[in-house]
This record gives C-alpha cells, sequence and structure tokens, in this order.
C-alpha cells in the first residue's frame, strides 16, 4: 500500500497479562493518530486501574520462578526476542514512521534497529557478568529487584521500552509495561513475540492506557518493587512523589536542554552543521538533542550563516516516502507548545535565522513545524532554558571557554552535551567541566552499550549496557 493510500486502522481490544491476550476491565479504546495524515491509524484499549493491578499480580507470582532460572536460559529467551524485533524490522519502523513522524529510512535504523541490538547485548552480557564475588568473609550476590514498573514516552515508541523491558528481564525481574498512549502500537508487537518464544507467563505484561490513570496505579502499587520512567521532568516529579509512599526505587530519564560547545580552534563549518543536524533529528523529538549552539561571540555572524544554510536544507515531507528529511511532529498538541516557543522566542528578542511559527507551505495535513534557527538568545531566556521538544536551534554567544560552561551548565537539566576541537584533549578537558551524562566529542557516534542517563533534574540512574542491567539488582552480603 502506498504512502498516499488511506492507512489501515489497526485495533487491538485486549491487553497482554500472565501469558495471555485478556478483555481490559474497561470497554474504552483510545485513538492512535497518523502524525502525518491526522487520521486514526489504530486503537488500543483504555486501561483501568483494575487493569494494571491484575497485571501486576502476575508479575509477582511470576517472579519467584523467574529469577530463580539460570542466567543462560534468560539469556536465551532474550536472544530469541532480539532476533524476532530483527525479523520484524521493516513492518516496526512503517508503525513508527506514522504514528512519531521520522523519515522511514531513519526509522528502519533507529527505531527499529537498536531495539534488536540492545535487546541481543543483554543476551550477550549475561554470559559472563559476575553475579557474585567474593569480599573478605563475604560473599556478595546481586540479585534481581523484583516487580518492575515500566512507563515509558512516545518519542521512541520500542527503543526506550526494550531499554528497559530487557535488562530487567534480564536481571531476573518481571515487568509491567505502561506505553505512552501517543505511540503506543508496537509495543502489541513486542507482546505478540513475547508470547512466541514462550517466555513464562507473568514475566511481561502489557497494558495501555492513560498516564494519571495507568501509570499512577502501577506506581501506588505496593507489589512493585521499582519504577523505571522516561519523560518529562514535571512528570518524573509526580512518579517520585508517589513511590516515596511505598519506598521504591526509582530510575528516571527526563528531559534535556543540551548544549553543543564549538571552541575557538573547532572544525568550525562541521561543528555548526552537525549540531543543527543533532538538534533536528527525529524532528528535535529527542531528550539529548544539542539545542542550545554555543559558539565564541566573534563567530556568532558566521555560524548564523551555515546554521541558517543548513536549517533551509532539511525538506519537510511525508515521513512514509522515505524523500523528506523531517517529518512532522507526533500530535496536535506537540505542534502548538514547539509553535508558542516560537513565538516565545521572538516575544523575549531572539533574532529569528530562519523557520518560525507558520505553518509550512504546502503541507495542510499533518503536524509539521518549520525548521527554525534564533540567534542573539541568551541564555535567561525561556528558549534557552526550557526543553522545547522541536526541530527549533538556538545560537548562543559565549565570551570565554569558561563563560560557555557557564551557560552550559545553566540549566536545570544535565542530559546530554558536545564539545568541538581540533585538540581532543582540550575538548575532553571542557566535557570534564559539564554537568551532564553524556558528551559527544567531535560528533562522537551512539554507543548503545554505554551507559545513557542524567544529572540534576533530567533524572537518575543509568540505561544500556552493564549499568543498565545493575538498575534492576539489588546487592546481598552473605557473611560467612
Amino acid at each position: 500500500m502506498s504512502a498516499s493510500q488511506q492507512t489501515e486502522v489497526k485495533v487491538h481490544h485486549k491487553l497482554y497479562i500472565n501469558g495471555q491476550w485478556v478483555q481490559p476491565a474497561g470497554t474504552g479504546l483510545l485513538d492512535v493518530i497518523n502524525s502525518t495524515t491526522e487520521e486514526v491509524m489504530g486503537r488500543v484499549p483504555e486501561g483501568t486501574p483494575a487493569d494494571a493491578d491484575r497485571a501486576v499480580a502476575a508479575a509477582r507470582a511470576a517472579f519467584d520462578s523467574w529469577s530463580q532460572l539460570a542466567a543462560s536460559h534468560r539469556a536465551a529467551y532474550l536472544q530469541q526476542i532480539a532476533e524476532r524485533l530483527q525479523a520484524r524490522q521493516s513492518e516496526i519502523a512503517a508503525i513508527i514512521a506514522s504514528e512519531v513522524g521520522m523519515p522511514l529510512p531513519l526509522a528502519t535504523a533507529v527505531q527499529a534497529g537498536l531495539p534488536a541490538v540492545v535487546c541481543g547485548s543483554y543476551a550477550k552480557l549475561l554470559s559472563d557478568y559476575p553475579f557474585e564475588e567474593q569480599i573478605g568473609n563475604s560473599l556478595v550476590v546481586k540479585e534481581p529487584v523484583g516487580v518492575v514498573g515500566c512507563i515509558t514516552p512516545w518519542n521512541y515508541p520500542l527503543h526506550q521500552v526494550v531499554a528497559k523491558v530487557a535488562p530487567a528481564i534480564a536481571a531476573g525481574c518481571t515487568v509491567v509495561l505502561k506505553r505512552s498512549e501517543v505511540a503506543p502500537l508496537t509495543a502489541f508487537v513486542l507482546a505478540e513475540i513475547c508470547d512466541e518464544v514462550g517466555l513464562p507467563a507473568g514475566v511481561f505484561n502489557l497494558v495501555t492506557g492513560l498516564g494519571p490513570v495507568i501509570g499512577e496505579a502501577i506506581v501506588v502499587n505496593p507489589d512493585v518493587d521499582m519504577v523505571s520512567f522516561t519523560g518529562s521532568t514535571g512528570a518524573g516529579r509526580r512518579v517520585s512523589e508517589l513511590a516515596a509512599q511505598t519506598v521504591k526505587r526509582v530510575a528516571l530519564e527526563l528531559g534535556g536542554k543540551a548544549a553543543s560547545i564549538v571552541l575557538d580552534d573547532a572544525d568550525f563549518e562541521k561543528a555548526v552543521r552537525s549540531s543543527v543536524s543533532n538538534c533536528y533529528f527525529n524532528s528535535g523529538q529527542t531528550c539529548s538533542a544539542h539545542t542550545r549552539l554555543l559558539v565564541p561571540k566573534e563567530k556568532q555572524d558566521e555560524a548564523v550563516r551555515i546554521a541558517k544554510e543548513t536549517a533551509e536544507g532539511f525538506t519537510l515531507g511525508d515521513p512514509r516516502e522515505g524523500r523528506a528529511k523531517l517529518g512532522p511532529l507526533v500530535s496536535d498538541t506537540q505542534r502548538e507548545r514547539v509553535r508558542n516557543y516560537i513565538r516565545k522566542g521572538v516575544e523575549e528578542g531572539a533574532r529569528l535565522v530562519t523557520g518560525g511559527a507558520d505553518a509550512p507551505e504546502g503541507l495542510e495535513k499533518g503536524y509539521f513545524v518549520r525548521p527554525t534557527v534564533f540567534a542573539d538568545v541568551r541564555d535567561e531566556m525561556t528558549i534557552a532554558q526550557e526543553e522545547i521538544f522541536g526541530p527549533v536551534l538556538s545560537i548562543i554567544p559565549y565570551e570565554d571557554e569558561d563563560d560557555a560552561v557557564r551557560i552550559a551548565n545553566g540549566t536545570i537539566y544535565g542530559l546530554a552535551g558536545g564539545v568541538w576541537s581540533k585538540d581532543v584533549e582540550h575538548a575532553k578537558r571542557v566535557a570534564r567541566r559539564l554537568r551532564t551524562g553524556q558528551v559527544d566529542i567531535n560528533g562522537g557516534k551512539y554507543n548503545p552499550m554505554a551507559p545513557f542517563g542524567g544529572y540534576k533534574q533530567s533524572g537518575n540512574g543509568r540505561e544500556l549496557g552493564r549499568y543498565g542491567l545493575e538498575e534492576y539488582l539489588e546487592v546481598k552480603s552473605l557473611q560467612l
């Protein structure tokens, strides 16, 4: 079926609980909207607290046997899941291109490719992970934390799920997954795969619904031992507040306002072009996007010229056709949020270089926002402080290196950043001064085995690789 034809509406009537597809307690369905056509492309159950409680009970019942299963057997299940995710890569990419709006070639490589890689990485990691060590007269053992509630966002619908579910299962935990209702359809693909490989009943459970209903029901349930949440900083505060009532472990991956610092000895053309591309990846709907470009004051005009040219090369269009560089934002709500930030930037005196809040010409349908660049941005402006989550770059001039570090660290966030310099050691020295969980040196590529997570109000805990596994482990000392 071509992208121009009407999208088939995929309706899921059941939730996946205790190894079975079951009728939800309620009868409501939530519409899933195609971000390009603005038409309904799917429907999923509007779960209730009773559904969440049933899923938690199933996970609790399954925990004892699953946690005692040999790591090699858990690894075998994860490897099978990874292989089936890989086999369904095209299907997954097509769903996400329609839900979220990432162009199909990128959705195939990133949105569909990464989950299979990450899942497989945990199968491999289990082969030699030391769950025990001797310290003096103590045997220190690492054991699964228990039942884990995983609450995930819409911007990387399957990757964010697998980055939680795979290490939790690898550790020996059982899982209740609550997907964002905005882009939930690939979670049903994962549930189908878990069912196909014969994952024991109750190890993986899927419930869909609204965050304040299903999400909060999971967080407050006393039989949930840990909550892993990715989303906005405001929602993360709410999760922490509710989880504190039962002193749960909480892992949070929240917002970001990453700064890309271009030092005066950098390859300026490459640094600016790469920073614009990083900012616009997934239409700016990335928590680690480099949305602030920090350049020496005397080079701002050059940065503006390069950024404008680069931004205007980002063509907008139907992501399912795979030709445009930028697709739409995920929803009308998100589009209006981003447009309001652009208007705010203009009101507060930033110089609009290109783009703007007006709808792009020729794209009457779809939640599109024009790729936007601001210059003369001061670090106290709203667009320099708050997470926009759209294709909006703020160019901020700095006086010297100390000023650049001050500006970069001058938000409530600390998730990611970048440093550019022809002298790698110089760049590393500056990177060490940034209060963020991840820093790209000269555009260093993404590493799915390296820890990912934030400082400050970007959250706590880490995902991916060995550090991701250890989030789901408790430590016990046996004194001998």
